[in-house]
């Protein structure tokens, strides 16, 4: 299985909640909202975004990720509010070895309402039940607590600890693994 061949047009994935889309070049504001928080971006890998072009640059890159059926995130858009508050995507995939990698971002003011879990669940299924995966992992800085409890509570399992497993903002640091397997998954 290609890359291409599920990517070619992100599907639609809908939850009770949530409808996880296409990011458009309409949810720029929004993104910004969310992207130039020092909160959000806190524990992850990219800088805070200083200015609206720094949030329109990315969703250019997304966009083109789009047009090439590359990997590209879904944005999470909260049906009650029609607001844009995040995106959740597969970072990696290796098709071959049947493996991938999610991540993902919540705006702070729907942090702790179980969305990003709602979110997570739906793009484990779709890997499990669209892309053959047998296992999908996540990772995160120690300290992210909140994502950390994500990953808990969509049924992964900590494996360890990735030591200086990654640079950010200038220093190596460490990250938590975790992982659910295509049968853990049916099971829950």
């Amino acid at each position: 299985m290609k890359i291409e061949a599920i990517f070619s047009d992100l599907p639609i994935l809908e939850t009770e909640r949530l409808i996880l889309r296409k990011v458009t070049s309409g949810d720029a504001e929004e993104m910004y909202i969310y992207g130039a928080n020092p909160e959000v971006s806190r524990y992850v890998s990219w800088n805070t975004h200083s200015s609206i072009a720094d949030t329109r640059e990315f969703i250019g890159f997304i966009l083109k990720q789009y047009k090439n059926s590359q990997l590209a995130p879904w944005g999470i858009e909260h049906k009650e509010s029609g607001q844009f508050i995040g995106t959740i995507n597969f970072l990696s995939w290796n098709p071959r070895h049947k493996t991938a990698e999610i991540g993902y971002v919540l705006a702070k003011k729907y942090w702790g309402q179980g969305l990003t879990t709602e979110a997570a669940n739906a793009v484990i299924r779709f890997g499990f039940e669209n892309m053959e995966l047998v296992r999908v992992q996540a990772k995160c800085l120690v300290k992210n607590i909140g994502s950390q409890r994500v990953m808990e509570k969509s049924g992964m399992s900590y494996e360890g600890r990735i030591r200086k497993g990654m640079f950010v903002k200038g220093e190596h640091i460490d990250l938590n693994l975790y992982s659910i397997l295509r049968e853990e998954f049916k099971a829950g």
